[in-house]
């Protein structure tokens, strides 16, 4: 069954894999890698493990446990002289920046919870009834939650919409409705994003958002205005994406921009409630 040295029989691959918790594919791997060869031979020809190949194994498992790449390990184990010191430098700067990534995830799911759990509490029926093609993002509502969170307004905001009724939704949303039809039409008849009509409009929307989730500033404005332009989610929240046409929400960030110039051209107070 063996090959000997010192009087001792070698392993087989078998016992090396019962004893390292690995498997017989595992190990046939690394030999074929050129990681990690049976160093020993019986008379028949059948190939062991030396205590040497043990060890030599034992070193490879710390480096996976860590998450070090077969290449890499080779690399190291390939040459005496090697400074494994800066690959395991290297190996923890890396783990740390998982970590933080891991965490990051976890608070992302924390967050995703959170927006779930003060979500409008409807049936399915009840929530295509009140808001109807509108539909919210969950990864754009989480991202919303986790960069505003720690602003006063949008918690305001967040509170008075967890408060709203089933009855202020719809009244909510056929406001809306009304304005998008009146902003779909002003578009398709080429009225100026800059022009009295388009801002009109945009004073309309934040005066919207002011009364029913909290005072929207004309600098507040702007960040939603350019959050529209940039993010299609946040402009689905606003038209429907089967009402949508092709440089929509850049029209409406423009007249939104252009609403706050004239607004605070005429200095009207910024953190007035419309």
């Amino acid at each position: 069954m063996s090959g000997r040295k010192g009087g001792r029989m070698g392993y087989s691959v078998g016992q090396v894999a019962a004893f390292a918790g690995v498997s017989v594919r595992t190990l046939h791997h690394y030999d074929k890698a050129g990681l990690l060869s049976p160093g020993e031979r019986s008379p028949a020809g059948y190939r062991f493990y030396s205590d040497a190949d043990l060890a030599r194994l034992q070193q490879i498992l710390f480096y996976r446990e860590l998450g070090f790449p077969l290449e890499e390990i080779a690399v190291i184990l390939r040459d005496p002289g090697a400074d494994a010191l800066h690959h395991l430098r290297e190996r923890q700067r890396r783990l740390r920046e998982e970590i933080a990534r891991l965490e990051r995830l976890a608070e992302v799911a924390e967050q995703a919870i959170e927006v779930q759990r003060t979500g409008v509490a409807l049936t399915p029926e009840e929530r295509f009834e009140v808001f109807g093609e509108i539909s919210f993002d969950l990864s754009y509502a989480t991202e919303a939650q986790l960069k505003w969170r720690d602003s006063a307004a949008y918690r305001e905001a967040m509170a008075r919409a967890r408060a709203h009724t089933k009855e202020d939704w719809r009244q909510l949303m056929n406001e809306a409705a009304a304005w998008r039809a009146e902003l779909l039409a002003a578009f398709d008849a080429g009225r100026p994003a800059d022009g009295e009509r388009a801002m009109d409009l945009a004073e309309r929307h934040r005066r919207h958002l002011s009364r029913w989730f909290t005072p929207c500033t004309s600098d507040t404005h702007r960040r939603i205005a350019d959050d529209l332009a940039a993010d299609p989610r946040a402009f689905a929240l606003l038209v429907p994406p089967s009402q949508q046409r092709p440089g929509l929400a850049a029209y409406v960030s423009k007249a939104i921009h252009a609403n706050a110039s004239r607004r605070d051209g005429s200095r009207t107070d910024p953190e007035e409630h419309p």
